[in-house]
C-alpha cells in the first residue's frame, strides 16, 4: 500500500493515463486535483481480488473499485485461462443486470473475447442470472459471464464467472484466472475491437421458460393468488412469462418496485432478507384480497424469497426464512417421486437431512455456495439458507429464483386445494422430524479486520458452553474434513437439555464471501410430541435461540 502522497498521486496519474472510461476518468482526475490522499489511498490500496466469487466491489475509479480497467483486465485474464484450457475458439456467454455500468461491463468482456480469439454472445437485455446459467449450457459455451452485484447495495458491482458446465468457478480455475489477470500489464494492451460479436435474441430466453415448465406436474392445481416483487431488478417479465406459461393467474406486481432501477429508491439494502425490504410487498398483500402467499425475487433474480399469512401481526405477513423454504420444496419433491441426491451446505438447516433420510434419498452437504452445490454427483435438489434454490439442476446448475417461484407457488396451490396451508406443511414437517429453529447473528463491518480478530479470538479460545448447552465437538473448517475443502470457518455441535426441552444444537461462524459481514447461523432442534405441543416447543426454541445468540456475540467480541 503506498503511504507517500507524492507516489500515491503518480500511481493514480498512471491509471489515469489508461482509464478508457470518461466518468472513472473525470472521477480520478478531481481526486488528483484536490489531492485526496486517503482517498487515493483506499482506491490503490491494493488490487480487487479474483476468487470463487469472481469480482465485486464498489463501482469507482482505481484497481480497488469496479471499473472498465478492472474489468477489462479480469477478462484478458478469463479468455487466457480458456486458451490455456484448449478452449481458445470456444464459446463465451455474456449476460448482465441493470444496475450501473452493467452494459458498458457486459459489452468491453464481449470486445476482450473476440479480439483474443474466441467468440463471444451477448444476452438481448438485462435478464435474470439463470438465464445465462442455462444459456451457458444450452448453447454449448466454454464459459458464461454473469454482470450483477446481485443483493449488494446500489454502489456496487460485480462479475461472476461460470465454466462450461454452467456452474461457478471453484479452486483451482479461480487462482488459476487470478494469476492470468495479474499478468495483464495494461488494459491499453488488450485487443478490443469495436464489433464481431453477436447480439442474441430472445430465442435463448423462450428455451428457458420452455424449461421452466418441466419443473412442475402436468395438471397440477394452479390456482394461487401471488403478490409479487423483482425488488427494482430484472426478474419481473420473466416471472411473469414463466407464470402465465404454467396457468397460474397472473402475479399483482409490487408497483412501487415494478421496474428495473440500479438506485433501488425504495430499500436501505436491495436483499429480500434486509429489514424494511419486504415493506412495500406487505403492504400491497394487505390491500389485495384473498392472496395466499407473497413472493420476492433479488435484483438479479437467482433468489427467491417467500412470505405467508400471519394474522394477528402489525405486517399480517411472516417472511419463511430459506431454510424452511428449502424444507418445504424437499418435501414437495419427494411427495413427486423425485429421484436423485439432496444436497445443502454446512451453514443451512440440517432438517433436510431427515426429510431425505425418511425418503431414502441420498444427502450431502457441501460448503457454502451454489459453485458447490451445483458439482454434487447425481444432484436432483439443492438449496443455501440465503434464499437460494436449484430445483432443475439439468437446466440450470445455479441457484434459480424463477423456477423455486414456480415450485413454491404449485405447492401452495395443492395444499390450497386440500384446505391446507404451506404453514400446515412447516408444522407436520415439525412433527415428524422435530422443530428445527434456525436464526442468524450478521454483523456488517466498515473495518474488515474486526472480522479476522473475532475469528482469532474464538479460535483462541474456543467457548465449552453456549446458553448452558456443552460444546461437544468444535471444528476449524481451516483444516478440512473428510468431505469438505478447508474454509475459514468454525462449526460448533452442542449437547441437548432435556430440561430446556432441546434435542441437539449447532453453530456455524465464517466471514461473508461476498459482503463486509461475520455471519454466525444457529439451529436448535426440539422434539414435538403432538400439534398440541408445537407453540411451546416454538418458545423453548426461541429462548435457546436467543441465549446462543447472546453467548456467542461475547465470545467472539462482537
Amino acid at each position: 500500500m503506498a503511504t507517500d502522497p507524492a507516489e500515491l498521486i503518480n500511481r493514480a496519474q498512471a491509471w489515469l493515463a489508461e482509464d478508457p472510461d470518461p466518468e472513472t476518468r473525470d472521477e480520478l482526475s478531481k481526486l488528483i486535483e484536490a489531492e485526496e490522499t486517503d482517498e487515493l489511498a483506499d482506491r490503490f490500496a491494493g488490487t480487487l481480488q479474483f476468487g470463487t466469487a469472481g469480482l465485486r466491489g464498489e463501482l469507482g475509479a482505481g484497481p480497488m473499485r469496479m471499473n472498465r480497467s478492472v474489468v477489462i483486465r479480469a477478462a484478458a485474464g478469463l479468455a487466457a485461462y480458456l486458451k490455456a484450457q484448449g478452449d481458445g475458439s470456444g464459446l463465451v456467454v455474456i449476460g448482465y443486470d441493470a444496475r450501473h455500468k452493467s452494459a458498458d461491463f457486459a459489452r468491453d468482456t464481449a470486445a476482450v473475447m473476440v479480439g483474443a480469439g474466441l467468440r463471444a454472445a451477448v444476452l438481448p437485455r438485462p435478464l435474470p442470472t439463470p438465464v445465462l446459467a442455462f444459456a451457458i449450457r444450452h448453447l454449448g459455451a466454454v464459459a458464461g459471464v454473469e454482470v450483477t452485484a446481485s443483493h449488494n447495495p446500489p454502489r456496487d458491482n460485480g462479475y461472476k464467472v461460470y465454466l462450461g458446465d454452467g456452474s461457478q468457478i471453484v479452486p483451482p480455475a479461480d487462482g488459476e484466472i487470478a494469476a492470468e489477470i495479474a499478468a495483464v500489464r495494461s488494459p491499453a494492451d488488450v485487443p478490443r475491437p469495436e464489433n464481431g460479436w453477436e447480439t442474441l435474441d430472445d430465442a435463448v430466453l423462450t428455451a428457458y421458460l420452455a424449461r421452466t415448465d418441466a419443473v412442475l406436474t402436468p395438471g397440477s392445481p394452479r390456482d394461487t393468488a401471488v403478490v409479487y416483487t423483482p425488488m427494482h431488478g430484472v426478474g419481473r417479465d420473466t416471472l411473469v412469462a414463466a407464470f402465465g406459461r404454467a396457468g397460474f393467474p397472473a402475479p399483482v406486481v409490487v408497483a412501487e418496485q415494478a421496474e428495473p432501477d440500479p438506485d433501488f429508491p425504495t430499500v436501505a439494502f436491495p436483499n429480500p432478507e434486509e429489514p424494511g425490504a419486504m415493506d412495500l410487498a406487505f403492504a400491497t398483500a394487505r390491500k389485495t384480497a384473498g392472496v395466499d402467499i407473497v413472493i420476492a425475487n433479488d435484483p438479479d433474480a437467482d433468489r427467491c424469497a417467500v412470505a405467508v399469512p400471519a394474522p394477528g401481526t402489525p405486517e399480517g405477513w411472516r417472511m419463511l426464512r430459506g431454510d424452511e423454504v428449502g424444507a418445504l420444496l424437499a418435501a414437495h419433491l419427494v411427495r413427486k417421486r423425485a429421484a436423485g441426491t439432496f444436497a445443502t451446505t454446512i451453514v443451512s438447516s440440517q432438517l433436510m437431512s431427515r426429510i431425505a433420510a425418511a425418503a431414502a434419498l441420498p444427502y450431502e452437504e457441501t460448503l457454502t455456495g451454489f459453485k458447490w452445490l451445483a458439482r454434487v454427483d447425481g444432484l436432483r435438489y439443492a438449496f443455501e439458507e440465503a434464499l437460494g434454490y436449484c430445483v432443475d439442476p439439468e437446466g440450470v446448475r445455479d441457484k434459480d429464483g424463477i423456477t423455486a417461484a414456480l415450485l413454491i407457488t404449485e405447492l401452495a396451490a395443492e395444499l390450497k386445494q386440500s384446505g391446507r396451508t404451506l404453514t400446515d406443511l412447516l408444522d407436520d414437517l415439525a412433527l415428524e422430524h422435530g422443530l428445527h429453529a434456525t436464526d442468524q447473528l450478521s454483523v456488517r463491518v466498515e473495518d474488515l479486520s474486526l472480522i479476522a480478530d473475532a475469528m482469532g479470538r474464538l479460535r483462541a479460545q474456543p467457548p465449552a458452553a453456549l446458553a448452558g448447552l456443552s460444546v461437544t465437538r468444535a471444528d476449524d473448517l481451516n483444516r478440512g474434513t473428510g468431505t469438505l475443502p478447508p474454509t475459514d470457518g468454525l462449526r460448533y455441535y452442542l449437547s441437548g437439555s432435556p430440561e430446556a426441552g432441546i434435542e441437539a444444537a449447532r453453530v456455524v461462524v465464517r466471514p461473508s464471501g461476498t459482503e463486509p459481514k461475520l455471519k454466525c447461523y444457529l439451529e436448535v432442534v426440539v422434539p414435538v410430541a403432538s400439534a398440541d405441543a408445537l407453540p411451546e416447543a416454538r418458545t423453548k426454541a426461541a429462548t435457546a435461540l436467543a441465549s446462543i445468540k447472546r453467548d456467542l456475540a461475547e465470545a467472539a467480541g462482537i
